[in-house]
């Protein structure tokens, strides 16, 4: 494992440890009960900014705002203005894009490599939803009852939805959750994560500039116990978009229950990735590493059940390790850093207790194996990358989402046993395969009870492919026409003409 060492920050307005305001009814305001929190550098420990601490009130608030704004002006805007309104918004974030992608960087520690490379998703996904805003239509449908009734839907937005977001991409994030909104005609309050608010309240200020009309987007930043809970149970709330952990997910179903609101989830993952000994394995190492260790294994549907058929099982894990420890681990700053840190001391405590359970659980740790702290790189959240063999499907980290950069390898020997153990698990998120039979992909593919299945690649995504779970991976898809569906409701028509 390479280690490169602190390198200065670069002072973002937005990271320079002044004050954020939170997003209400299109004017920055401070918390009702004047609150604020700290966000923090993860790899270095420095304060970027303080940040207003939203709660219920906060919440009460900013609902109103948005049910303002979806009742009334915005209720009258036509699909090509809000169309334009996207497409604008689009233009600014791919003018800001390195602000956005470094402002990533320092409050969640991916590597600025990394953030970088999402250009084409954030403004692809803004021009996607651009084009689907004036493409939403009924139908007209043929009915079998007597004498002359004509029957139609129309499709209406489903009215205030309340997003949840998490940390570990906050760019992409965001613009998964105002972007079908917006293309929709609903209104917004978003809670970012507690973690790393600060994208999305610069996306906000950017979605301001391209004329959103003040109520339809509101970012109440707080934590989940908070305002979290407090927009999950609003009784004004008419949908919550939750993307998180699964037992989060579950709290949130409960919540909803008050007024039945819409709810659609992107939960956990405990993803399978197989490699077959007829694959390519030069292409297939550095494939399931990546799978594993990109932002540092901070991905829901990371393929961290790292299954490899028996014949070539020491020789593929063997390698995957020794990729794992040439890696860069360091300050995401740096464009030559592969790994950055974890977003904070909470999940750098969960991830090195997996450490310690899997190796008393018996598994050897081939890379990495614990924390990182030569020289400057102390002050961060800083794992290694590591890759656990001799891993056992009754292991902990066999079945548990750790959410950090660690493989667990798993030995298999034929087709029949492998699909069983790769279902047997109460996620369904993602999962992978490298083979060079197409008969066998397919097979395998279709077996596989995940909401997506890569083949010969791994986290491939696209704003026109639908992404969600199964199981307890949640459910409801985000990307796509499905996407879309997922912020209308269906209302018919019926109209007797004689």
């Amino acid at each position: 494992m390479a280690v490169s060492q602190a390198i200065p920050i670069t002072r973002h307005p937005f990271a320079n440890g002044s004050y954020k305001q939170m997003l209400i009814d299109g004017t920055w305001v401070d918390a009702a009960s004047g609150k604020r929190f700290e966000t923090r550098n993860p790899a270095t420990g420095e304060l970027l900014a303080t940040v207003a601490e939203g709660d219920k009130e906060d919440i009460d608030r900013a609902v109103a705002a948005a049910r303002r704004a979806f009742e009334g002006p915005w209720s009258k805007v036509k699909p090509f203005e809000r169309q334009n309104l996207l497409l604008k918004l689009a233009d600014l974030v791919e003018k800001n894009f390195d602000e956005l992608s470094q402002l990533d960087t320092l409050d969640m520690g991916a590597p600025v490599s990394r953030t970088r490379a999402y250009r084409l998703r954030a403004v692809g996904m803004l021009r996607y939803y651009a084009g689907q805003t004036t493409a939403i239509h009924g139908e007209t449908v043929e009915n079998s009852l007597p004498g002359e009734i004509f029957s139609y839907t129309l499709k209406e937005p489903v009215g205030v939805v309340g997003a949840i977001i998490p940390w570990n991409g906050p760019l992409t994030a965001t613009i998964w959750k105002i972007g079908p909104a917006i293309a929709t005609g609903c209104t917004v309050v978003l809670k970012p994560a507690e973690e790393a608010p600060l994208t999305s309240l610069r996306i906000a200020e950017l979605a301001m500039e391209a004329g959103v009309p003040p109520g339809v987007i509101n970012v109440v930043p707080g934590y989940g116990e908070t305002a979290g809970a407090a927009l999950a149970s609003h009784h004004d709330v008419d949908k919550v978009a939750f993307t998180g952990s699964h037992v989060t997910g579950q709290s949130i179903i409960r919540a909803s229950a008050g007024n039945l609101k819409r709810v659609s989830l992107e939960l956990g993952g405990k993803s399978p990735d197989i490699v077959f000994a007829d694959a390519d394995l030069d292409a297939a190492v550095p494939g399931a590493a990546m799978a594993v260790f990109a932002n540092s294994g901070q991905i829901c549907s990371a393929g961290t059940r790292l299954f490899v058929e028996q014949s070539i099982y020491e020789e593929f894990v063997g390698r995957v390790a020794e990729f794992g420890k040439k890696l860069q681990v360091g300050n995401g700053l740096d464009p030559n850093v592969q790994i950055g840190p974890l977003v904070s001391e909470q999940q750098l405590e969960r991830v090195t207790g997996y450490l310690d359970i899997g190796q008393k659980e018996g598994a050897r740790a081939l890379a990495g194996g614990g924390r990182v702290t030569e020289g400057a790189l102390a002050k961060g959240f800083f794992v290694s990358p590591t890759v656990f063999a001799g891993v056992q499907d009754n292991m902990r980290i066999a079945q548990e989402e750790i959410f950090g950069p660690v493989i667990s390898a798993i030995a298999f020997k034929d087709m029949d046993e492998l699909v069983k153990r790769a279902n047997a698990t109460t996620f369904g998120l993602g999962s992978g395969l490298w083979t060079r039979d197409v008969s066998k992909a397919h097979a395998v593919a279709k077996s596989l009870r995940a909401g997506s299945v890569w083949v010969n690649c791994y986290q491939a995504m696209d704003p026109a492919v639908p992404f969600g779970g199964y199981k307890m991976s949640g459910y409801g898809r985000e990307s796509g026409k499905q996407h879309v569906e997922e912020y209308l409701n269906v209302k018919a028509v019926w109209i007797k003409t004689a």
